[in-house]
């Protein structure tokens, strides 16, 4: 169960959709329910078989048509797993089958991170409101807890005092592909990415993205010998592109900086196939697939410390690691800047053996499926 299948939401539909057909390929059966209308445009586009109720009402997706189903029809599934807190689903998940035959499995995505109180205390007060009467206990009676990275299950448990869970990691992943295209598409759509070098950024543009510590790191380089550009790929969920694009004229940029909007599908992938490096200076992270997608392609990444699977990349040396502010991510720039061509050759390797290491999607599947038959 997942309260949407956006794309534009971002990485939790993404990991749904992986997680989906990887087990759809192992030889399972598999059923998405979502509050999305039956008429949204993104399920057109879906592969994957589902039912989608409708009349999830604000960012809470509240539904009266949820429970009622899940008591007529859920008794047929052999496991439930839910993606996300904080919204109905996993309440309505609780009430259905908490104490059932049925075990029911919960991934927070990175829902329970402590930056969220840091950052949003008045937000977190409110969650107190409700926790220990709604997802503390939706938690604390799942089958397990899943999170997928040792750092997000740590981070964890330093959220709310009152906190209870069966903890288990599953890593997520994406398809090895082969890397037999080239960036053409993209470069002839963006002609003045030509003969340049650039960084690629890929996730929605969003504060909690690092997107103005990216512009105000390019502006104080202005005067470098090497001159890098910035392509800045992701949907303007929260209306936030104008305020960059005059963040970008006010720093001198003009073209060093490039907004696309999502890109999906073989752009995507020419984006990939054509970027220097990718680079994400995100305050919080719990995996990153976006990050995984890049490694994938060959692509060195340059992240911060916040993204939590840096330790992987950081001990395979596929990228460079710095904190999540504006020094840091200065910094990145700087040393992918001051790279030699072989080190930088030699990173696109480690960075293609990094993902088939630890990021494969087949691995992502074979880990939660010991999760669910344990």
């Amino acid at each position: 169960m997942v309260r949407t299948l956006d794309p534009a939401t971002g990485g939790v539909v993404r990991a749904v959709q992986l997680l989906s057909e990887g087990l759809i390929r192992a030889g399972h059966e598999v059923q998405i329910v979502t509050l999305d209308a039956p008429e949204s445009k993104w399920l057109s586009r879906s592969r994957l078989p589902g039912k989608a109720l409708g009349h999830g009402r604000h960012g809470y997706g509240y539904s009266r048509e949820l429970l009622p189903w899940l008591r007529a029809e859920g008794g047929h599934f052999d496991r439930v797993i839910v993606h996300g807190i904080w919204q109905y689903q996993s309440f309505a998940a609780w009430r259905r089958y908490a104490g059932s035959q049925i075990p029911y499995y919960v991934f927070p995505h990175g829902m329970l991170d402590p930056w969220f109180k840091r950052t949003y205390p008045l937000k977190h007060l409110k969650k107190w409101l409700y926790w220990p009467w709604a997802d503390y206990r939706v938690l604390r009676d799942a089958t397990a807890v899943i999170f997928t990275s040792e750092e997000e299950r740590r981070t964890a448990r330093k959220s709310f005092w009152l906190y209870r869970c069966r903890e288990k990691v599953s890593t997520l992943g994406v398809e090895a592909r082969d890397q037999v295209g080239s960036g053409e598409i993209f470069l002839e759509k963006y002609p003045a990415l030509r003969g340049w070098r650039f960084l690629l950024f890929l996730g929605r543009l969003h504060p909690k993205k690092g997107c103005d510590l990216l512009i105000d790191a390019l502006a104080r380089r202005r005067d470098s010998t090497e001159a890098l550009r910035l392509v800045l790929a992701g949907p303007d969920q929260i209306r936030w592109e104008k305020e960059l694009r005059m963040r970008v004229e006010s720093a001198g940029l003009g073209e060093s900086v490039i907004f696309t909007g999502m890109l999906e599908g073989a752009m995507k992938s020419a984006a990939l196939q054509a970027a220097d490096a990718f680079i994400l200076p995100s305050h919080q992270e719990n995996f990153g697939l976006s990050v995984v997608e890049a490694l994938a392609a060959g692509l060195p990444v340059l992240i911060s410390n916040r993204i939590n699977i840096w330790r992987e990349i950081e001990a395979a040396n596929a990228g460079y690691i710095e904190p999540d502010d504006l020094l840091g991510t200065a910094r990145l720039i700087e040393r992918w800047s001051n790279t030699a061509p072989d080190i930088r050759s030699t990173m696109r390797e480690n960075a293609q053996q990094c993902f088939a290491r630890h990021f494969e999607i087949n691995r992502a599947v074979d880990s939660l499926l010991k999760v669910l038959e344990n």
